[in-house]
């Protein structure tokens, strides 16, 4: 199952979650630092998505209150509401 995300607070427009069976198939980040967020999910496929957000939550970027990985966390913890 694939969900969109519209993050706040963060250079990256949008993330793309390709979810299955509570599991992460792929993430792809459409704006912010690529190499970065290429990086983050290539080490998020095949994980569950509780470990995941486990993980992300809570980072921050600079002076920011939150990051691409916290809000990817944030945008798995939708998924599971969903769920």
């Amino acid at each position: 199952m694939i969900k969109s995300f519209k993050p706040n607070g963060v250079c990256a427009k949008e993330l793309i979650i390709d979810h299955e069976n509570g599991v992460i198939n792929s993430i792809e980040v459409i704006g912010g630092c690529p190499g970065n967020a290429k990086g983050v999910a290539a080490l998020l496929v095949g994980m569950e998505i509780p470990k995941a957000i486990e993980r992300l939550k809570g980072i921050t970027c600079a002076d920011n209150d939150t990051s691409c990985p916290d809000q990817i966390a944030l945008a798995l913890e939708e998924i599971l509401a969903e769920n």
